[in-house]
């Protein structure tokens, strides 16, 4: 009787915490349109930079989450106490450094980018160790399956950002750029509720072992190898737009790439709860396989609706999102979701060897991350060439990594 109530509690606290995610995603989605009706779509694509960058440092981010997950999952006693001592030190001060390149690089990306401010930028760096010293909260929350306390941090950090940048914009006289990223850096700061002393960094005496050490590094790189693939693969196409065309055409993609990736943050959630199942599933010693095989079916499913809704109707969703002012970006709708789809899939595949500690997907999808932007800096003659790109990579990827997982489906039943 015991058993069964554990396993009813884990699956009503799974539909809460996806429920709370499908919530945060449409808050994130909001927050998009808002912006962009605001500001409309030249002034959107200085937003819009933000908020890929934003969705830059939340991959880097992901690196201390799933590795302090995984941990918490394997370790408990003095040694997780040591290891999270370790990786939130990681976390701050390779937070503090990459902040300060950031803001002390204000300047040349304000040329690069061509942005009004480079005080955007500078607002953006501090936020940087925040936000990381956050994900090792929210990864200790996941892997202990507290998942009420994981959706909370989710949705103070959303609902913060989305009121207090609306705010900002209607009432403040300066520049948007400034402003959006004023509301992400304060936003950062809600994203630690629900606040508990037991969260706070501490030097522990107890020494990490060199065993446990090792693993925690290994993990971390791996993580981190794959997390800069998703860099390459979901948000440089938005930056390498951003600089080759006009601000135009560039706020003009970037509202089509916060439609199309809806399959792909959709399928965050689903990550965030297949990776420790799968880890605890092979300390169990039982078969992983399935667990795979049911996330790749949602989420195919999933995508397979949303293309299909964009094909079919891209000019009523366009509408209903951004305006009339964006419509000339409908018809590339149907094949941005796509490319995303895909992505979608083949990163479920990844996650789950990432959790098994198998790194030739993720060296794969690095290559085919890398042949993507290599592909978009050469042939970017029109936002329809971009895109084609982008499917075309990503259909090489799913077939590699289905084939691999097939090559490898006897180690896992």
């Amino acid at each position: 009787m015991t058993v069964l109530k554990l396993k009813s509690l884990r699956l009503s606290q799974e539909k809460f915490f996806m429920g709370s995610a499908l919530l945060v995603n449409g808050g994130n989605y909001l927050y998009n349109v808002l912006v962009g009706r605001i500001l409309g779509p030249e002034a959107f694509a200085e937003a819009a930079l933000l908020v890929t960058l934003l969705l830059v440092i939340s991959f880097l981010g992901m690196t201390f989450q799933l590795a302090t997950t995984k941990f918490a999952v394997l370790l408990n006693g003095q040694q997780w106490q040591a290891l999270r001592s370790k990786i939130s030190m990681y976390a701050l001060w390779i937070g503090i450094v990459l902040g300060c390149v950031v803001a002390l690089s204000a300047g040349s990306l304000q040329a690069w980018f061509f942005t009004a401010s480079p005080w955007m930028f500078v607002l953006f760096g501090l936020g940087i160790p925040l936000y990381f010293l956050m994900s090792i909260k929210r990864g200790e929350y996941q892997g202990n399956n507290a998942l009420d306390k994981l959706s909370i941090s989710y949705q103070s950090e959303m609902w913060s950002r989305l009121i207090i940048t609306i705010l900002l914009l209607m009432l403040m006289p300066y520049s948007p750029g400034v402003l959006v990223s004023a509301g992400i850096l304060i936003s950062f700061a809600f994203g630690f509720l629900p606040f508990e002393k037991g969260n706070r960094i501490r030097s522990v005496k107890i020494t990490l072992s060199a065993e446990n050490k090792k693993n925690l590094n290994h993990f971390l790189l791996l993580t981190a190898g794959y997390e800069l693939t998703q860099i390459l693969i979901n948000n440089f196409d938005v930056i390498l737009v951003k600089h080759y065309f006009d601000a135009y055409q560039a706020g003009l993609y970037a509202s089509m790439a916060l439609i199309g990736r809806v399959v792909y943050f959709v399928a965050w959630m689903f990550a965030m709860l297949l990776l420790p199942k799968v880890i605890r599933q092979q300390k169990k010693g039982e078969p992983t396989a399935p667990v795979l095989f049911r996330y790749v079916i949602l989420i195919a499913l999933l995508a397979v609706t949303i293309v299909g809704l964009c094909l079919f109707f891209p000019e009523q969703i366009v509408m209903v999102m951004f305006g009339p002012a964006y419509m000339p970006i409908a018809g590339l709708l149907w094949q941005y979701a796509l490319a995303t789809a895909l992505f979608a899939i083949s990163n479920i595949f990844a996650y789950y060897y990432l959790s098994l500690d198998q790194y030739l997907p993720v060296i794969v999808s690095a290559l085919v991350g890398l042949l993507q932007l290599v592909l978009i800096v050469f042939f970017h003659d029109t936002l329809e060439g971009v895109v084609q790109i982008q499917i075309g990579s990503m259909f090489v990827l799913l077939l590699l990594q289905v084939a691999y997982y097939y090559k490898n489906l006897n180690g896992q039943l």
